[in-house]
């Protein structure tokens, strides 16, 4: 391991509690990083910080210390369920991990009380734990943090607990924005006292964090720290020890080229990202059954309650693969991830930068890998200019054996696994329909056939992104899907019964007129717009029986009504020219003027 250091705790310009310092030497960490030299002795001189450093480069020490010493220097201590500090991060698995690093210190401060708020958990256990213990310092997500200040019925009163804050710490700051939190986010900063210190973290400052800066710092610091030997000018955010490649290759050689490596690499730990949740269930099994010997364990955005003890399990693996989606690329400290390996590009070119930052971390080596289509190559340009991320090319290892078939073979015995195919697929499409660099990531260029052929599919799925497309070069399989059957005898019982009642349903409805319960859109428009006609035609009609004498009287009353609006008579004028006839009545309240001046 190489140290990027910059100096001994000892050498800070503000002194640190020896139980502070006694804590460091038992994670084995005697020296400091350059983000925590540069962000520490300004946070504890009471400055607001916006600090913005690679991956991996200890951000999460640089404000954890501050906050304790902060809390220790207060004159008045903190009461049970006085909140002294408050840390908020984009998701469970990196608030679990700052909860940890935290307990590491305050198991020193027994004075101080911690607790840890995340989605996937009971709510009301957290209000129980919280009126129970208290919480001088809270990690919490937006979401679950949001909802416990709306708890007051449950007698947790959070709103008078945050008044006596000083600290707010929002880590990973522009993925907060970026997954939709801002709203949690302007909601949670209402209940917060206006003198407090407040630090932004993150790997990369979007346009997002600058406004959040303007809103919730008062003149903050920024702080932006370079890796060492990148110049003053570069804006690299990958650690300088990452060795970031690319593989060219075809969409239905991709997946052999991923067993391949993963078989020669099994005494190693690997992060492998893919696009969307139904992806990482779908290669996630493939790989289970095609990668032996070697533990592999899956983890996305939609499993509820698993996550937490999958990222606890992996994290304590001495080799083994862990198949995900961006919900692991940010902040998540995993110990040595030799190989971050990314099977789809990533959504957004600063996602690629915090994805390769779950390897080569705080001093370590580490290497990536993303797989490309023939026609993205340019994405590699793109990073190097856009993010200063220069990659190396590997090339297509060789003897790397069809898998497609055995992959297949799994469909055809197993409905699951078949159901798993075509929902990532689809997924997999809707995805890259929406990719934020569409001049490179083109869906209109995509290769359909060759992208089915690489998902192993038995035949096309219907979807709008196919629909009038002809696919010659993908020859579906000659079998009947619905006849494949679940290997779950419970789960086939159950689509039996289905099938069975529908069957019914289609015999009793046979003879009937088709009823279309959702017309199309054109049709209904088409409908609503006679019907808009026949109206007004029947009410030009009932209109025709007013008498022409009538007629007169009131074409006469509206060329009054202009002139007067415009100024070319006067208010006596105009109610004179309205009663000369003496034929009808007229109020004022018909010719849209006020009753009285009480009215104007």
């Amino acid at each position: 391991m190489e140290h990027v250091t910059e100096g001994s705790w000892e050498s800070l310009p503000v002194r640190l509690h020896p139980r502070v310092l006694g804590a460091l030497r038992e994670l084995g960490f005697p020296y400091m990083t350059p983000v925590q030299s540069a962000t520490i002795p300004l946070f504890m001189k009471n400055k607001d910080v916006a600090a913005e450093a690679v991956t991996g480069s200890g951000k999460t020490l640089a404000f954890v210390i501050p906050i304790l010493e902060i809390l220790l220097r207060r004159e008045e201590k903190l009461k049970k369920y006085q909140v002294g500090a408050l840390i908020i991060t984009p998701t469970r698995e990196l608030a679990i991990q700052i909860d940890e690093v935290l307990a590491h210190f305050t198991k020193h401060f027994p004075q101080f009380s911690q607790i840890l708020w995340i989605g996937g958990r009971n709510p009301g256990e957290d209000v129980a734990k919280f009126k129970e213990q208290g919480g001088n310092i809270i990690v919490a997500t937006p979401g679950r943090l949001e909802d416990m200040f709306r708890r007051k019925a449950e007698g947790l009163a959070l709103a008078s607990c945050v008044r006596s804050l000083d600290v707010l710490v929002l880590d990973e700051a522009d993925r907060l924005l970026d997954m939709g939190f801002e709203a949690s986010i302007n909601t949670i900063l209402e209940f917060l006292p206006k003198q407090r210190r407040t630090g932004l973290f993150s790997a990369t400052q979007t346009q997002e964090v600058e406004s959040l800066v303007r809103a919730g710092l008062r003149n903050p610091v920024r702080i932006s720290v370079k890796e060492k030997g990148v110049a003053a000018s570069s804006t690299q955010k990958t650690p300088s020890r990452l060795e970031n490649y690319y593989m060219v290759c075809k969409a239905d050689e991709k997946f052999n080229q991923l067993v391949h490596f993963l078989r020669n690499h099994k005494q190693e730990k690997h992060l492998v990202f893919f696009s969307t949740c139904a992806c990482v269930e779908y290669y996630g099994k493939a790989l289970e059954a095609l990668v032996k010997g070697v533990q592999i364990m899956c983890i996305h955005g939609k499993m509820k309650h698993k996550r937490d003890k999958i990222f606890m399990g992996f994290r304590r693996l001495q080799s083994g693969i862990l198949v995900c989606t961006d919900v692991m690329a940010r902040g998540i400290d995993i110990p040595e991830v030799n190989w971050v390996l990314q099977y789809d590009p990533p959504s957004s070119a600063s996602a690629f930068v915090h994805r390769c930052g779950r390897t080569a971390r705080i001093g370590h080596g580490g290497s990536a890998l993303v797989f490309l289509l023939p026609m993205e190559e340019s994405y590699v340009s793109f990073l190097e200019i856009n993010q200063k991320c220069p990659l190396q090319e590997m090339k297509l290892q060789k003897n790397t054996g069809d898998l497609l078939p055995k992959l297949k073979s799994m469909a055809l015995s197993d409905r699951a696994m078949f159901e798993k195919g075509m929902k990532a697929f689809v997924s997999y499409v809707q995805a890259y329909a929406k990719h934020e660099c569409n001049l490179i990531f083109r869906i209109k260029d995509l290769d359909f056939a060759s992208l089915a052929r690489g998902f192993a599919l038995l035949r096309m799925p219907k979807m709008p992104e196919l629909r009038g497309r002809q696919f010659p070069d993908f020859v579906p399989a000659d079998v009947n899907t619905d006849t494949i059957p679940f290997k779950d005898k419970v789960r086939e019982k159950q689509r039996q019964k289905l099938l069975e009642q529908q069957r019914k349903e289609k015999r009793e409805n046979e003879g009937r007129k088709k009823f279309i319960k959702n017309k199309a859109w054109s049709k209904q428009k088409a409908k609503k717009e006679k019907k808009k006609q026949m109206n007004e035609k029947r009410k030009r009609e009932e209109g025709s029986d007013i008498e022409d004498e009538d007629m007169e009287e009131l074409l006469n009353d509206t060329r009054l009504l202009k002139k007067f609006k415009k100024g070319k008579i006067t208010e006596e004028e105009f109610e004179k020219g309205l009663f000369s006839s003496g034929k009808r009545t007229v109020s004022r309240a018909d010719t849209g003027m006020p009753d009285s001046e009480e009215d104007c």
